[in-house]
């Protein structure tokens, strides 16, 4: 399969680049970026071809992956279905429902396969754990806290990033954690939303449709000693705790890329399919809602 990157940022120099280039499924056929400059830079690094227009890269490759702020991925992806591309996308897939709709409703129009790369999901002792716990039912309630560093530690690649600025831990590793909790306990039906703390830290609360609850603390403003992630859950079986990851993000993209693959040639969507991510960006637009609103 020949696939496209889209961005030329830090995360698509440190992750995408490597994976797609060292994947033996894979011919990375091509660059496109915001900045010729970079795009050339990154190109080179890769031996591939850097190119000025979007259109042109879409038409010569059968999947692009996607390394951009969410308005432009979104944007984008539902160009490049529309051009019979297959979808490598990051989180999360839209900064709205109404885009994210978009994109689905796009790949579904096309018949393109989508894998949206909640990281997490994606590295093997965390997603056999998901797996397990979504098998045994019961549970009582969840906690999660997702505590990043991005904008308290030095030097941070991120911490300038506009969209992280604007969307906060929210928007950024809110995806994270619903990506774990939602296979396990369902659907919300309900979602609790508060802004205490420091910097952009909030807080959700969910109502799952199986009658359990969940808990979430997100924020990128946490000290660098603090930061880190946790998923707990409680229920008959007792008490279970989410995996520390072993591997870092270019394996587990590299795994993406599998599901990408298997998807394109079985037609089954994947569990973490651009659908999948659209639910979390409901549960994210609805809290974002209720911030901006003041209501508690």
């Amino acid at each position: 399969m020949r696939i496209g990157l889209l961005g030329t940022g830090p995360w698509a120099r440190a992750v995408h680049a490597p994976a797609l280039s060292g994947h033996p499924g894979l011919e990375f056929a091509g660059v496109w970026g915001r900045r010729p400059d970079a795009a050339g830079e990154l190109a080179g690094l890769h031996g591939i071809r850097a190119y000025d227009d979007v259109g042109a890269l879409l038409a010569d490759v059968d999947a692009v992956a996607v390394a951009l702020p969410p308005a432009v991925q979104a944007d984008l992806a539902v160009r490049a279905a529309r051009a019979g591309c297959h979808l490598l996308l990051d989180k999360p897939l839209a900064p709205t429902v109404a885009q994210g709709r978009a994109v689905v409703g796009a790949a579904e129009e096309a018949g393109v396969a989508s894998v949206i790369f909640f990281t997490t999901r994606f590295q093997p002792g965390p997603e056999a754990w998901i797996t397990e716990q979504a098998g045994v039912g019961g549970w009582f309630t969840g906690r999660a806290q997702w505590l990043g560093a991005v904008f308290t530690s030095e030097g941070n690649p991120f911490a300038d990033s506009p969209w992280r600025r604007e969307k906060g831990a929210l928007w950024d590793v809110g995806p994270h954690a619903l990506s774990v909790l939602l296979p396990v306990l369902g659907a919300p039906r309900r979602v609790t939303a508060a802004a205490y703390g420091p910097g952009d830290t909030v807080h959700l609360v969910l109502d799952h449709a199986g009658g359990a609850s969940s808990s979430l603390t997100l924020s990128l403003t946490a000290p660098p000693a603090a930061a880190g992630a946790m998923v707990e859950l409680r229920g008959a079986a007792g008490v279970t705790v989410l995996p520390e990851a072993t591997e870092g993000a270019v394996p587990a993209l590299t795994r993406a890329a599998d599901a990408l693959l298997a998807a394109a040639r079985t037609g089954t969507p994947h569990p973490c399919d651009a659908a999948f991510a659209l639910r979390v960006t409901e549960v994210l637009a609805s809290a974002e809602t209720l911030l901006h609103s003041g209501t508690r």
